[in-house]
């Protein structure tokens, strides 16, 4: 793994070696054993899109493997006036061992990896969110035992993150269905590849799509940058909420995921959101592990 751009990219044992590391490094952190694998390494964070998870997560993984995060905003860099990305690939190779950027489009991640001499890490694209995938299947894997054979349905818009458990979930012998209204359906060539290797099902019943799941999964839905859709949204996903009618299609053991943060009353009721708080949280603290074991894989031998 040269890079983690999309998840696409990365192959089954890729993905399983990620996640057993993660496992590894989380088990040393919770019994306070030292892991500085990354000491004298410098992790370059570029945000234009902002975050909590993700910012928090890198800075702090960084911080417990021994190395440091830069926080650069579209404010701090010259990329933010209009310097070509290719240029700043280029000069942040010169300075520091790895890169992790957050943004719209998906074509500046794949650049910055082009042009750059370092790693990159797609922290988040209109297209994708690998990093958050791999905290999702780790979170998975916790609850269930293992990943093979096990059904994760989505719930809301065939966004990023419906891309990336689609390649994700399919990569690691899960099968996946997405409830989903026709015009929000995820993209075209995900759903091709996905329908070629592996199980698909994408219904506007989200009963269907729920039938026998044991994880649940949804988003908000208007995501950042779609603020000027949200009524519009409101009215087009009325009724695909993850609530306690919806719970009873998915196996009585079905946990709940949410990547957040989470609209309460629109995607999923705070009722259901309560009950399995334990899980969206062991969810969003394994974005930790998760991009530690990502990090480590990327910039230890560099």
């Amino acid at each position: 793994m040269k890079h983690l751009l999309k998840l696409g990219d990365l192959t089954k044992e890729e993905m399983l070696e990620t996640l057993g590391l993660a496992d590894q490094l989380k088990f040393e952190r919770k019994n306070n054993i030292p892991h500085p694998r990354l000491a004298g390494k410098t992790l370059g964070m570029i945000f234009q899109k902002s975050s909590t998870r993700t910012r928090v997560s890198f800075e702090v993984g960084m911080y417990q493997l021994g190395g440091n995060a830069l926080f650069l905003s579209s404010r701090d860099l010259q990329i933010g006036r209009g310097e070509p990305v290719q240029d700043t690939a280029r000069v942040l190779s010169r300075y520091l061992d790895g890169i992790m950027i957050r943004t719209y489009k998906q074509s500046e991640v794949e650049d910055l990896a082009k042009y750059g001499s370092i790693p990159v890490i797609n922290g988040l694209t209109d297209y994708a969110h690998p990093c958050q995938v791999l905290a999702d299947l780790q979170t998975i894997r916790e609850y269930k035992g293992s990943l093979l054979g096990k059904k994760l349905c989505f719930i809301g818009d065939g966004n990023n993150m419906a891309n990336s458990l689609i390649v994700g979930c399919i990569k690691t012998g899960m099968s996946v269905s997405i409830g989903c209204p026709a015009a929000y359906k995820p993209d075209a060539d995900i759903i091709k590849w996905a329908h070629e290797n592996g199980d698909l099902t994408i219904t506007e019943d989200i009963y269907e799509a729920a039938q026998g799941a044991d994880a649940v999964y949804t988003d908000v839905w208007a995501s950042m940058g779609m603020e000027e859709e949200a009524e519009k949204r409101k009215r087009d996903f009325a009724g695909y909420c993850v609530d306690s009618k919806l719970m009873a299609s998915a196996k009585p053991d079905a946990i709940v995921l949410h990547c957040l943060p989470a609209h309460r009353g629109e995607e999923i009721t705070e009722e259901v959101f309560e009950q399995h708080a334990n899980e969206i949280f062991d969810e969003a603290e394994n974005r930790l592990h998760a991009q530690k074991a990502v990090l480590v894989q990327l910039l230890e031998d560099r």
